[in-house]
């Protein structure tokens, strides 16, 4: 029984290793999808400039 308490917990462990290289595999991502950040689209840039809303009050000087 023991042993049985032993086994359990490391064959889940490595089952949720195997589930996480067959994710790797089946979803590969490219080394500069993961470190450049994304581009930024015109139109996002055109939002995030707009003017405060109305009732905000103006920065002090």
């Amino acid at each position: 029984m023991a042993l049985l308490a032993v086994l359990i917990p490391l064959l889940m462990l490595g089952v949720v290793l195997v589930l996480g290289r067959y994710e790797e595999l089946l979803l590969p991502q490219d080394d500069a999808d993961r470190r450049e950040p994304a581009a930024v689209s015109t139109t996002t840039a055109v939002v995030t400039s707009s003017a405060a809303p109305a009732g905000t009050p103006a920065p002090s000087p």
